[in-house]
Protein backbone atom coordinates (compact mmCIF):
# COMPACT_ATOMS: atom_id res chain seq x y z
CA UNK A 1 0.00 0.00 0.00
CA UNK A 2 1.03 3.58 -0.41
CA UNK A 3 -0.68 6.91 0.20
CA UNK A 4 -1.55 9.40 -2.47
CA UNK A 5 -1.56 12.09 0.25
CA UNK A 6 -1.15 12.46 4.03
CA UNK A 7 -3.19 9.80 5.90
CA UNK A 8 -5.28 12.35 7.85
CA UNK A 9 -6.19 14.13 4.61
CA UNK A 10 -8.54 11.66 2.93
CA UNK A 11 -7.21 8.18 3.74
CA UNK A 12 -7.06 7.36 0.02
CA UNK A 13 -5.05 4.15 -0.24
CA UNK A 14 -3.61 2.56 -3.37
CA UNK A 15 -2.83 -1.14 -3.69
CA UNK A 16 0.79 -1.58 -4.78
CA UNK A 17 -0.09 -4.75 -6.71
CA UNK A 18 -3.20 -3.83 -8.73
CA UNK A 19 -3.18 -0.01 -8.32
CA UNK A 20 -6.82 -0.13 -7.16
CA UNK A 21 -7.86 2.55 -4.67
CA UNK A 22 -10.00 2.45 -1.55
CA UNK A 23 -10.77 4.57 1.50
CA UNK A 24 -11.24 2.86 4.86
CA UNK A 25 -13.62 4.33 7.44
CA UNK A 26 -14.61 3.16 10.89
CA UNK A 27 -17.88 2.97 12.78
CA UNK A 28 -18.00 3.13 16.58
CA UNK A 29 -19.73 0.10 18.10
CA UNK A 30 -20.51 1.67 21.48
CA UNK A 31 -18.17 -0.83 23.15
CA UNK A 32 -14.92 0.25 24.82
CA UNK A 33 -11.70 -1.73 25.29
CA UNK A 34 -8.27 -0.61 26.39
CA UNK A 35 -5.36 -1.25 24.06
CA UNK A 36 -1.76 -0.15 24.10
CA UNK A 37 0.07 0.72 20.90
CA UNK A 38 2.27 -2.17 19.80
CA UNK A 39 5.88 -2.06 21.02
CA UNK A 40 7.01 -1.70 17.42
CA UNK A 41 4.81 0.83 15.66
CA UNK A 42 3.66 0.03 12.11
CA UNK A 43 5.66 1.30 9.17
CA UNK A 44 4.47 4.67 7.88
CA UNK A 45 3.46 3.05 4.59
CA UNK A 46 0.97 0.70 6.31
CA UNK A 47 -2.73 1.47 5.74
CA UNK A 48 -4.20 3.80 8.36
CA UNK A 49 -7.72 4.72 9.39
CA UNK A 50 -9.21 7.31 11.72
CA UNK A 51 -11.30 6.51 14.77
CA UNK A 52 -14.98 7.29 14.16
CA UNK A 53 -15.30 8.55 17.73
CA UNK A 54 -12.25 10.82 18.24
CA UNK A 55 -10.58 10.95 14.77
CA UNK A 56 -7.25 9.67 16.13
CA UNK A 57 -5.12 7.49 13.85
CA UNK A 58 -3.90 5.45 16.84
CA UNK A 59 -6.11 2.56 15.73
CA UNK A 60 -4.76 -0.97 16.13
CA UNK A 61 -5.88 -4.60 16.02
CA UNK A 62 -5.82 -6.23 19.45
CA UNK A 63 -4.76 -9.85 20.06
CA UNK A 64 -8.30 -11.02 19.20
CA UNK A 65 -8.29 -9.20 15.84
CA UNK A 66 -10.63 -6.47 17.12
CA UNK A 67 -10.04 -2.90 15.88
CA UNK A 68 -9.56 -0.55 18.87
CA UNK A 69 -8.58 3.11 19.24
CA UNK A 70 -5.72 3.47 21.71
CA UNK A 71 -6.66 7.09 22.45
CA UNK A 72 -10.38 6.83 23.33
CA UNK A 73 -10.68 3.01 23.72
CA UNK A 74 -13.54 2.72 21.19
CA UNK A 75 -14.06 -0.65 19.57
CA UNK A 76 -14.51 -0.03 15.85
CA UNK A 77 -15.86 -1.71 12.76
CA UNK A 78 -13.98 -1.20 9.50
CA UNK A 79 -15.62 -0.43 6.15
CA UNK A 80 -13.85 0.03 2.82
CA UNK A 81 -15.41 2.75 0.66
CA UNK A 82 -14.66 4.46 -2.65
CA UNK A 83 -13.45 1.19 -4.15
CA UNK A 84 -11.97 1.70 -7.61
CA UNK A 85 -10.36 -1.17 -9.50
CA UNK A 86 -6.87 -0.63 -10.77
CA UNK A 87 -5.43 -1.47 -14.13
Amino acid sequence: MFYSCEPKCCFNHVCADCKGTFEPITHATGVRRKISPPPELPDATEPAVACARCESVAVYLDDDGVLVCADCTAVLQLELTELSPGS
